[in-house]
């Protein structure tokens, strides 16, 4: 029942036109069941024709870490997500679930559910081993220390994946985006293994390999180009296929197909590019996580047009750069930046295998070189190896040279209208920052916002490079329904919450049915004082058609922020103010409020200015409350406060929260 309940409330999302599309990719799938048009049987490759290797020569790095990792890959030992050490096989079980042990039926690949844990275990695990991303390392490896064990383990892996996922069977043909990525990474490692003449294809078995390896990726294209996501679907999704078509089609040109496959790929990522973007931007999914994880797809296939003749417009180039504007701007001066909306932890690329990578740093010291930004470069720090690896050795006097042009300036934006997001604060990029970001955004993207949360007119606070107020993450996917749909919720979020609703309405797993459209009425910041005011519309539907109101107001001078919430409509309300603290935060209630404490060196004091009934939650399972998700498939106990009011329509609910910084020095020098 729940799942036909999910076939309806998704049905009523689309359009009439996306219903003919999906009735029209039902009919290819029956076509490609049977066999009719698809490509079983690829033609042979010519391998006379040009295919310029657009990757730089690798970086002169420390071999140790990358060969470290490549020897347990080589032994089918990684991680994935909450796995620390995932037994895969040497050779990988490719189609089986490393966290509950289940193997996924061997049945055509479009049809399967792979949404049934039953059948395919939590296929988050499945896939993500299957993105080949840990494949590589292996390349990587190889290349900086000539050490061809590590390509025979590529080899001996890889062929174990072709015999154990046929073609259009099984889990691994059931996603044109995870398709996609495989094709990306494949393309790296063929590169950093030495392309068509690389040493893996030597003697017999070697040219079988490449044989082999030649023919799914022909196959890999013909897929994906035969099924782009398209109406509702059409967000990261649709940029990934594309990315991963691209960067095939102009990695082996070795097929007349892939010509135009490649014209098609560029011009669907010219569009998604200025539609998924805005132009201020944010990516409208309204996740910050996709934003590094769309950036890097976008970024690939620009680099890979650079690398083969083929360039990509000023908008979309534009537009990258926006985007990473924002990264710059949401980033506090600890290098934190807010969790807001969905996060899998999913990348299209693992180039570094540094400690202390950061995907978000990483992105900006790629942006600072591309394009000569001295923010960005401040923000990132100093360059990364999987920069180096993108952009070569001298990637690195370019960052230091673009770094020492920076002369302070920022944020880099407070401002962003277009995807909805507000800072105010002081003392930026100081010992002393306060930094506060304010969502008025959109739930997400399309009719189904699939990876948006419920959370108009949260807030999320950090004083001094340390979080306090945050929000709590994502948590699971595809599993675990109750926790989905909480760490997705209202109640999840720094916002208020009305008479026990969500703003917007849950459909499923990754679906909305009703969307809260929130919207800024004033932003200004006159020197003195910074003001918001921000609505959203999510309780119409509630009895006396409430819209919630917050305005949020900064003094620089007392260190302050004076946060009011009205209900606009009519009758009585019970009113939800949700705080949600870092793990790292200890929480004290007081008689007039609470008291969070920082490491002994911030301390924030929250005052209501009414009575209120408190409650307080830690790592509760019922009612669900009290966690932080940093990693998927991970969660931590922290603090969740819950001030509940009962009030009358137009009542405007106060507090004051006071931020202290007690140890300037102490700060400074940590």
């Amino acid at each position: 029942m729940q799942s036909l309940s999910w076939y309806w409330n998704r049905l009523r999302r689309m359009s009439v036109a996306e219903i003919g599309h999906r009735i029209g990719r039902k009919a290819l799938g029956v076509a490609w069941r049977v066999g009719a048009g698809t490509a079983a049987r690829p033609p042979d490759p010519d391998l006379g024709r040009a295919a310029p290797q657009w990757l730089p020569e690798p970086p002169a790095l420390d071999p140790e870490p990358y060969v470290r990792a490549a020897r347990d890959i080589a032994r089918g030992r990684m991680r994935v997500f909450a796995l620390e050490a995932a037994e895969l096989g040497d050779p990988p079980r490719w189609n089986r679930d490393p966290r509950t042990g289940t193997d996924a039926p061997m049945e055509f690949g479009l049809w399967l559910d792979y949404r049934d844990e039953r059948r395919v275990g939590d296929i988050k695990y499945l896939w993500e081993p299957n993105r080949h991303l840990q494949l590589v390392t292996l390349a990587q490896a190889c290349r900086l220390t000539g050490q061809r064990a590590f390509a025979h383990a590529f080899r001996r892996h890889l062929d174990a994946w072709f015999e154990q996922c046929p073609y259009l069977r099984g889990p691994n043909w059931a996603s044109a985006l995870e398709a996609g990525i495989r094709l990306i990474n494949w393309s790296l490692a063929w590169q950093w293994l030495g392309g068509p003449e690389s040493e893996v294809f030597e003697g017999v078995e070697g040219v079988g390999f490449r044989s082999r390896w030649l023919r799914s990726i022909y196959q890999h294209a013909h897929f994906v180009a035969h099924y782009f996501s398209a109406h509702s679907s059409a967000n990261n999704h649709l940029i990934g296929e594309a990315a991963g078509l691209f960067v095939a089609a102009r990695t082996w040109p070795y097929w007349p197909d892939m010509e135009s496959w490649s014209i098609r790929a560029q011009r669907t990522l010219e569009r998604e590019t200025l539609l998924q973007n805005a132009p201020d931007g944010v990516n409208r999914e309204q996740a910050v996580s996709y934003q590094q994880f769309v950036f890097d797809f976008l970024l690939l296939a620009w680099l890979c047009g650079r690398g083969t003749g083929r360039e990509f417009g000023r908008e979309y180039v534009q537009r990258l750069e926006a985007m990473l504007e924002f990264v710059a701007s949401i980033m506090d001066v600890g290098g934190h930046v807010p969790m807001i909306g969905d996060a899998d932890d999913g990348y299209a690329v693992w180039l570094s295998r540094e400690a202390s990578f950061c995907p978000f740093r990483s992105i900006l010291a790629t942006g600072a070189v591309l394009f000569e930004r001295p923010e960005f470069a401040a923000k990132a720090a100093a360059v990364d190896h999987k920069t180096l690896w993108l952009l070569g050795q001298a990637a690195e006097n370019t960052f230091s040279a673009v770094r020492a042009d920076f002369h302070g300036g920022l944020p880099v934006r407070r401002e962003f209208p277009e995807g909805g997001y507000y800072i105010l604060g002081s003392d930026f990029e100081t010992p002393r920052e306060v930094r506060m970001l304010v969502d008025a955004g959109p739930l997400g993207y399309l009719s189904i916002a699939a990876h948006g949360h419920a959370d108009a007119l949260a807030l999320v606070l950090s004083v001094g490079g340390r979080e306090i107020l945050v929000d709590p993450g994502t948590y699971v996917y595809h599993t675990r329904r109750r926790w989905r749909d909480w760490f997705r919720s209202t109640a999840a979020h720094n916002t208020v919450r009305v008479d026990g609703e969500d703003q917007s309405v849950i459909g499923g797993g990754f679906l909305w049915m009703r969307h809260a459209r929130a919207w800024c009425e004033r932003w200004k910041d006159n020197g003195v004082e910074q003001s918001f005011l921000g609505c959203h519309d999510g309780y119409r539907r509630l009895p006396g058609s409430v819209i919630h109101c917050r305005a949020v107001r900064y003094r620089t001078r007392d260190n302050a922020f004076h946060i009011e919430d009205r209900l606009r409509g009519q009758g009585r309300h019970v009113v939800e103010r949700n705080w949600h603290f870092s793990e790292q935060c200890h929480v004290s209630v007081a008689e007039n409020g609470l008291v969070v404490a920082r490491s002994g060196i911030v301390e924030v004091r929250l005052s209501p200015a009414e009575p209120v009934r408190v409650q307080r939650l830690e790592g509760s399972e019922d009612p669900p409350g009290g966690w932080v998700s940093r990693q998927f498939d991970r969660r931590v106990p922290a603090t969740t406060v819950v001030w509940s009011s009962h009030v009358q329509a137009d009542a405007v609910l106060r507090a004051r929260m006071e931020i202290s910084i007690l140890n300037f020095q102490r700060r400074a020098n940590s």
